[in-house]
């Protein structure tokens, strides 16, 4: 702050000597150190009131900067886009009314049709041949762990000379 150095000092010292003299000066530097306890005790005051005042500017803008965090998630939580658009996700993914069809939005006006076309027959699926088998076991087998090996076991080939009541009974043997 100042730039006092000792020999300053010591030629205040020397012109305070002679200009208060030596019976005085004692209560003058007394009165001189009470002066300054004062100014210094009124510094340290006005720097805690200015802290204070600080801290409060402080408090004021994170009170504020919380109230518009709060009424921005006030604003996502009420009716926005975001918690619609999980209603009609959860409610796509609700399985139980897969039979009902699903009904249009309110808010959306569908266009009359003239007529409606009835219902599709139902039908009656195909009976499953030997290739629909071995389609379903070649499948089976490329999902199958590593792990597991499927057993193989011996299928007798008829001979052509064999009777037909034999080749029935492979069949059978086949199927079950």
């Amino acid at each position: 702050m100042f730039d006092i150095g000792w020999s300053e000092l010591v030629v205040i010292a020397v012109v305070a000597l002679i200009a208060i003299g030596p019976k005085e000066l004692p209560g003058v530097l007394r009165m001189v150190g009470q002066w300054m306890g004062k100014a210094r005790k009124m510094a340290a005051e006005f720097q805690g009131q200015f802290q204070e005042a600080m801290r409060e500017a402080e408090m004021a803008d994170l009170k504020k900067s919380f109230d518009e965090v709060k009424e921005a998630a006030t604003g996502f939580a009420s009716g926005n886009i975001v918690t619609s658009l999980q209603k009609d996700v959860s409610s796509a993914l609700s399985i139980e009314d897969t039979d009902k069809p699903a009904e249009p939005p309110a808010a959306i006006e569908t266009p009359a049709t003239p007529a409606i076309e009835p219902p599709a027959e139902p039908t009656t699926p195909e009976a499953p041949t030997p290739q629909t088998f071995v389609e379903a076991e070649t499948h089976a087998a490329a999902t199958e762990p590593l792990a597991v090996a499927a057993e193989v076991q011996p299928v007798a080939v008829p001979h052509p000379d064999a009777a037909p009541a034999a080749v029935d009974e492979l069949k059978d043997a086949k199927a079950s």
